[in-house]
């Protein structure tokens, strides 16, 4: 406990004093919205990379993977193939172009702007400063669960602990300050994670003897994960089952897509200085979480072989705390706690903090923002102390928004929370922020009604069909009786981006083919990039 005392004061020390020069070289609006636009590649990549990355994916995918398996592995690649390379190459550049154009410091701002709607902007802040403290809620909850397994703290008091650090040097540094102490904890899970993985493979007997070890566990599959497809902890449930649909359709595609359109992310691509700088925090980016999922969803998987040989038990039945059932948000502290000494626990739990809090300085970043700037703000005119004032005001009610969320969820919902905002973010914003690089046919009611129809369908769809999340909210329940409106059907466990992102794209498209084009100079010229 000393040497942790001792390591935690350290950190605690560079994150203070990164949150620091993050305040002293906040002097303007920009400054804290986009970081001044000039931030160094290698601190944009690990800023995204950290922000991307929390505890939501190492806490409650990995979980999720303890009782999937090692199926978990295809989100790995479409985090690295979407998430990375589509973003950068694809949408980066071009976002950071538009930006550059409407001066637009947030993703409403950018949206709003170019489709001349103030209705967009408004809309878009206010439903990601509703939606996003479910996001961030998770994250505090993965955080929060390392704090009461390592350290036998209370959760209440974990909860704080965490959630006011991340407060100050977000409400001092603005995005500077959150670049400046995401790129150092960035760096930090890098470490932590490369450990994890090492002794994770010594401690099983080797990388071919772990997998050869979990791929003999199938007949230990509980009997209802094979009545709905699974097949085995190292191999993918059978086609169209309803774990297949769990795993690809809300994990996978709901993440893997859903990145795409991350407010949050997003805004990092406006504050590097060039396209060059850009494609080099890609490469930055792109190790990084190939690194962290990549590692988090095979230990999640690999646990299994652990608490097997110590205690006869699959990670399921391990992570059964009293009557509340098997918690996948447990697995990760559970596995950590138990394999490896105290003294290097303690090492990694800081690394899994820094995952926790890099995110959900992003996370209040965006929130403030939104309910400043986009809600109450009206251009980037505005008398730049007002708006910095406002920002930090728009800082203290998400937090105390997301803090009263992470009191109400239940447990195992760090996967489905994370799923939900990035499946509602592709639903709403996809489509026209497409739409809005390249076609520049594309109309203001076109992406009104897209992004209305996307958000309200998968809202509906998750409140009212599909069980996962309908039983969570409790909503059907109370209004119908039942959990579900499909009852036990298909439709109750095929997730709602199935349905909502393909209604979105077909309503812009069609929207825009009968309605007349926005009165703008064609934008190809201003998009084409160059690397000034």
């Amino acid at each position: 406990m000393g040497v942790f005392v001792i390591i935690l004061g350290i950190y605690l020390l560079i994150t203070a004093f990164l949150g620091y020069l993050g305040y002293k070289h906040t002097k303007s609006s920009k400054d804290y919205m986009v970081a001044g636009g000039n931030i160094h590649p290698y601190l944009m990549g690990m800023a995204y990379g950290a922000t991307f990355i929390s505890t939501s994916a190492i806490v409650g995918f990995g979980g999720v993977a303890a009782f999937y398996g090692m199926s978990m592995l295809w989100l790995t690649f479409a985090n690295i193939f979407v998430g990375i390379f589509i973003a950068f190459v694809f949408f980066g550049k071009k976002t950071r172009a538009l930006g550059q154009k409407y001066k637009a410091f947030t993703f409403p701002h950018l949206l709003g702007s170019h489709y001349e709607s103030t209705f967009i902007r408004k809309w878009s802040a206010a439903l990601m400063s509703i939606v996003l403290p479910l996001y961030a809620a998770a994250v505090m909850i993965g955080g929060a669960r390392f704090l009461e397994q390592s350290l036998k703290m209370n959760y209440s008091t974990a909860l704080w602990i965490l959630s006011l650090v991340v407060l100050a040097y977000v409400y001092f540094g603005g995005l500077r300050g959150v670049v400046y102490t995401d790129a150092f904890q960035g760096t930090l899970m890098f470490v932590m994670m490369f450990v994890i993985i090492i002794l994770t493979y010594i401690k099983l007997g080797g990388v071919s003897v772990a997998h050869a070890k979990l791929a003999a566990m199938n007949s230990l599959v509980p009997a209802a994960f094979l009545k709905q497809g699974m097949t085995g902890f190292a191999s993918m449930p059978i086609f169209l089952s309803q774990n297949w649909y769990f795993v690809i359709s809300t994990l996978v595609l709901g993440v893997g897509i859903g990145v795409l359109a991350q407010p949050q992310l997003i805004v990092r691509y406006m504050t590097v200085k060039s396209n060059k700088e850009l494609n080099r925090a890609m490469v930055f980016g792109g190790i990084f979480i190939l690194f962290m999922t990549g590692v988090a969803f095979t230990v999640g998987a690999l646990s299994n072989v652990f608490f097997y040989e110590t205690s006869q038990q699959i990670a399921m039945t391990a992570s059964i705390v009293g009557t509340a059932g098997p918690n996948t948000d447990l697995v990760i502290p559970m596995f950590l706690t138990q394999a490896f000494p105290s003294w290097l626990y303690y090492f990694l739990l800081l690394g899994l903090l820094a995952a926790a809090m890099s995110t959900l300085s992003g996370q209040f970043h965006f929130i403030s923002t939104s309910l400043s700037y986009d809600l109450f703000g009206k251009t980037s005119k505005d008398d730049p102390r007002k708006t910095l004032l406002l920002a930090r005001v728009g800082l203290l009610v998400g937090f105390a928004v997301t803090v009263f969320v992470a009191y109400r969820l239940p447990g195992n919902i760090i996967a489905l929370a994370t799923s939900i905002f990035f499946g509602l973010c592709a639903a709403a914003f996809l489509p026209m922020y497409a739409g809005a690089l390249w076609w520049p046919r594309a109309t203001k009611t076109a992406a009104t009604w897209s992004m209305l129809v996307g958000s309200l369908l998968y809202l509906f769809l998750c409140l009212f069909v599909y069980t996962k999340d309908s039983s969570i909210f409790g909503l059907a329940k109370l209004v119908l009786g039942r959990a579900s409106l499909a009852g036990t059907g298909s439709f109750s466990y095929m997730d709602p981006l199935l349905f909502a992102l393909p209604a979105s794209i077909v309503v812009f498209i069609v929207v825009t083919l009968f309605t007349k084009p926005l009165n703008r100079v064609e934008e190809s010229n201003i998009l084409s990039l160059n690397d000034q």
